[in-house]
């Protein structure tokens, strides 16, 4: 396995989030949740809708202090936006005025990377994620999994030492889905990010991860944590067949499936 598992990239104190509402009563999205993301490796975290999947990534960025506990990076207190941190949205975070190549390069640019430089990183990356003679295209013009790899080239350009991502896939068509996969896979073992990824599909999650975390429905905490012992390197359309992964599905899906019928059941409730 890849990870370095001597010491956490990010951690999470006992950590509750809540935000207002319009009644004047907090909603409370995350209680008393601590969770460890080893240096290098590659978390999944799953749970059912509304969960707090996405709110636990916006701690680690830093884009929302919690409101009890602590957010950790690298052993140190984070205060304000983490500066280690790329973050890969569910929606397509792409210019539509601009190409591929003005996307790729807006992130040096607006570090105030020179142009010419700037230009060659994103040519390169562009080149790597599969979009070489793309470069003066527009996002209208590009399929859906096109665009996503115009997203990833766009976060990975800053070679950013920890990975957020939120169901970045969800969108696409299966066979587009498993081949972004298996090129996530591959650049992941490259660059050596510790990556965390929030998705609603097992399958997924167990594919990719190294470690699959379970969220309880909200105000969520962490229901179990499941280390993935299947071999690397994985092709995510070949790994689901391996008897070891129906073994993990199951034994994850009985944590799972009672948290999700939990979360129908008030779902239910709020809609008769």
């Amino acid at each position: 396995m890849k990870s370095n598992h001597s010491s956490p990239a990010l951690e999470l104190y006992s950590v509750t989030k809540r935000f207002p509402t319009s009644n004047g009563q907090p909603y409370t999205a995350l209680h008393d949740l601590n969770l460890n993301v080893r240096t290098g490796e590659f978390l999944a975290i799953v749970g059912p809708t509304g969960s707090g999947k996405s709110t636990t990534l916006t701690l680690m960025a830093g884009l929302e202090p919690p409101s009890v506990g602590e957010v950790r990076v690298h052993s140190e207190p984070l205060r304000g936006l983490n500066p280690y941190v790329g973050y890969m949205f569910q929606n397509d975070a792409v210019f539509p005025w601009k190409n591929v190549l003005e996307n790729v390069a807006a992130g040096p640019l607006f570090r105030h990377v020179p142009r010419d430089q700037a230009h060659v990183s994103a040519r390169d990356w562009i080149q790597r994620v599969g979009l070489e003679g793309f470069e003066g295209y527009y996002p209208h013009q590009l399929s859906g999994g096109m665009r996503k790899r115009v997203a990833l080239a766009q976060t990975l350009i800053h070679q950013p030492e920890i990975l957020l991502m939120d169901e970045p896939f969800s969108a696409l068509d299966v066979q587009t889905r498993a081949l972004m996969e298996d090129e996530l896979l591959a650049m992941w073992t490259t660059l050596s990010a510790t990556t965390v990824f929030v998705t609603h599909d097992l399958e997924e999650a167990i594919a990719l991860a190294d470690r699959v975390c379970v969220l309880t429905a909200g105000p969520a905490t962490v229901k179990g944590i499941y280390e993935i012992d299947l071999p690397r390197p994985r092709h995510v359309a070949e790994v689901r067949f391996e008897p070891r992964f129906v073994e993990l599905y199951h034994e994850i899906w009985e944590d799972l499936r009672h948290e999700v019928m939990i979360s129908y059941e008030r779902t239910k409730q709020h809609t008769t």
